[in-house]
């Protein structure tokens, strides 16, 4: 089998249709879905046996208690057959013939570990936004980090994923924006990283999804995953003094994850107590984090914010 299509299901009895149906459409067929039912009380976990019963494809795992949506995907994880690895939440969907183009690539390119392919961000908001990608290689991490800004991008449905990078990796419970914790742990198995242009993921808006309903709390996470990825990345690159283009890179980054840094603390008045102070001033917000200090900062952003 060449594809284990993992998708979580939770109280999406709405969408959960289009999303498996968006599978049933594709032109490739040589996959298997796994159906996470995450204790659905909605009407989601008939609708996922009604397709098991029509298409041997799918298979449902229902599970007796709500575990959120990292335990779902890590179930899925033990029970995929495929050679390669996606993920697709129940409230999306994928453009019909994406996984034949994005296999056919894949074919001619089995050294591909991870392929990542473009995505309408906020599809059926007024802040629809096309993410698209050249047709690039990369035989560093880093480089995909940094260089291909995978840090904006971190989303772990997007990709397709041989197997194997899987190993020893697993999405962390109970935390929201878990793909940013797990995909430098990926990547760190990763020989070899590629974006393409073809293929297409349709990243639905939900006013009642995880990230919109995101709360301090949630947000606070997430700084601590970029903040442990960005202290991973200086200790690689201190390892490698030669790579200049690569450090040149570092502060956009940095400056990144100051900006979620700030969201914080506008939200909660929280200021990480790991948050490193790094020697770069290339950008007005980056010498006003030197001149003012990070508290001093984060309260002039938020006191802007409010008057904005």
């Amino acid at each position: 089998m060449k594809l284990s299509i993992i998708i979580p299901v939770y109280q999406v009895a709405g969408t959960l249709s289009r999303c498996l149906d968006s599978l049933s459409d594709q032109s490739f067929r040589d996959w298997q879905a796994i159906l996470v039912d995450d204790a659905s009380s909605d009407g989601s976990a008939n609708i996922c046996d009604e397709y098991v019963k029509h298409d041997h494809r799918f298979q449902v795992v229902h599970l007796r208690r709500n575990s959120g949506l990292s335990a779902a995907r890590n179930v899925g994880l033990e029970k995929a057959r495929g050679q390669y690895i996606t993920f697709v939440d129940s409230d999306d969907y994928i453009a019909d013939d994406s996984l034949k183009t994005l296999f056919e690539i894949l074919a001619t390119h089995p050294d591909y570990d991870l392929l990542e392919y473009p995505v309408y961000e906020r599809y059926g908001s007024s802040k629809i936004h096309l993410l698209q990608f050249q047709r690039r290689e990369y035989s560093d991490p880093l480089a995909y980090w940094l260089e291909g800004k995978a840090y904006l991008h971190a989303y772990s449905w997007n990709k397709i994923y041989r197997k194997e990078v899987f190993d020893k990796v697993k999405f962390p419970e109970r935390r929201n924006f878990e793909d940013i914790y797990t995909l430098p742990s990926i990547l760190r198995n990763c020989h070899m990283m590629a974006t393409t242009d073809v293929g297409l993921y349709y990243y639905c808006y939900n006013p009642e999804g995880i990230t919109q309903k995101a709360t301090a709390y949630d947000l606070t996470h997430l700084l601590s995953a970029h903040i442990r990825a960005l202290r991973q990345i200086i200790a690689a690159l201190k390892r490698r003094r030669h790579d200049k283009g690569l450090s040149a890179l570092l502060p956009a980054y940095y400056e990144q994850v100051l900006n979620i840094q700030l969201d914080v603390y506008h939200a909660c008045g929280r200021l990480s107590k790991d948050f490193p102070i790094l020697p770069y001033r290339n950008t007005l917000k980056l010498k006003l984090l030197h001149i003012l200090g990070l508290k001093r900062l984060c309260q002039l952003h938020k006191i802007f914010r409010y008057r904005h």
